[in-house]
């Protein structure tokens, strides 16, 4: 039997990931700025990890107009919200089975 920390996804694991993706499971879509505040990343560091996303098909990126100003704004895709799930769900049965072996000892 294999641990079941094999079964994470990686790419949504690393802890900035993780906090791109949680805060994005909790709205429609995000503004960059307004994102890159919540999860207290600099622009680079907040753009490099959307790529990373992107590429895997977790988020969409859209530039947008708001008068003379472009926006960048980032949606969770159906597939990064099941991919985050599914990470939540390991990390409860990790949690849990830790938990039930300390509780029989």
């Amino acid at each position: 039997m294999t641990h079941a920390r094999f079964e994470l996804d990686a790419l949504i694991h690393s802890p900035v990931r993780f906090s791109i993706m949680g805060y994005l499971r909790s709205v429609d879509e995000c503004e960059f700025n307004i994102l890159r505040d919540a999860v207290d990343l600099s622009d680079s560091s907040l753009s490099q990890n959307l790529t990373r996303l992107a590429e895997a098909g977790f988020v969409t990126i859209e530039k947008r107009q708001s008068g003379r100003r472009v926006k960048t704004w980032i949606a969770s895709t159906e597939d990064g919200d099941q991919a985050l799930e599914s990470n939540l769900a390991i990390l409860r049965d990790i949690a849990g089975a830790a938990h039930e072996k300390h509780s029989s000892t």
